[in-house]
């Protein structure tokens, strides 16, 4: 981590947890919290907990993120939310580009880009997702697959918007397989990503975007992953789950 950067950890909470088992987690974890001053802490629940736990965290130091959102105001877009309707539960952040969306539910670059926009205008903070899957990677076009990603899907936004998105290194192959980046692997493309940020404003610019790895992170492997100088946080999935292990990885992050 560069000091320079305050780390960001944020739990995908993905489809789990009912309103009551989502209070449940987030009373835990507001126990457990510091005073967040070290890591910026954020939480995705579904939306059907968004408003019950914006409630619970009201007046801490955690964080609110949405886990996708249309790149629309508002229309016939069935199944679908707005960023409007995400700021008024008092998000700040939405997960834009996940893998799952992206190989699941045949999400874009080009949506991707489109959300991104959105975000960026209604004042959420998006956490763009790109990652490789393990065929890609065998094939050697990890590289190329971000090169992609990255770029399209940053299109045509202002460089001095740049501060405003967090990125996120999700390697496919390693989320939810038990699989993880060495910490090596992960630094190597964070620095990659890195690289196209600067390619797309300038080095001071770049150096100050926040790059989280989302891989199968553990409380057993963060302190490692994060000790890597590209490397600015975690985007947590399953551990995210259990309030003492994403504790763990937050202090880790410390």
């Amino acid at each position: 981590m560069n000091p320079n950067r305050k780390p960001i950890v944020a739990g995908n909470w993905k489809m789990n947890n009912t309103v009551a088992e989502a209070l449940t987690l987030v009373t835990e974890i507001k126990r457990q919290a510091a005073e967040g001053k070290g890591v910026e802490i954020v939480l995705c629940p579904p939306f059907t907990a968004l408003q019950a736990v914006s409630n619970a965290i009201s007046g801490t130091a955690i964080g609110l993120g949405a886990q996708n959102m249309h790149w629309e105001k508002s229309g016939a877009f069935t199944g679908e939310v707005s960023a409007t309707m995400l700021r008024e539960l008092y998000c700040h952040y939405v997960i834009i580009g996940h893998s799952e969306r992206r190989t699941l539910f045949g999400e874009t670059d080009e949506a991707v880009n489109r959300k991104i926009k959105t975000a960026l205008a209604s004042n959420l903070h998006p956490i763009v997702c790109v990652g490789e899957t393990l065929q890609q990677r065998q094939a050697n076009q990890t590289e190329a697959i971000i090169r992609a990603q990255v770029l399209n899907g940053l299109k045509d936004i202002a460089a001095d918007q740049f501060a405003n998105i967090i990125m996120a290194y999700e390697p496919v192959w390693a989320i939810g397989t038990g699989m993880t980046a060495t910490p090596g692997q992960a630094q190597d493309v964070h620095r990659f990503i890195r690289g196209l940020l600067q390619e797309l404003a300038d080095e001071k610019i770049a150096q100050t975007v926040r790059i989280q790895y989302g891989g199968s992170i553990k409380p057993a492997n963060a302190k490692e992953l994060f000790h890597q100088s590209d490397i600015d946080g975690g985007l947590i999935g399953g551990a995210a789950l259990d309030a003492v292990a994403f504790m763990a990885i937050v202090n880790a992050a410390l």
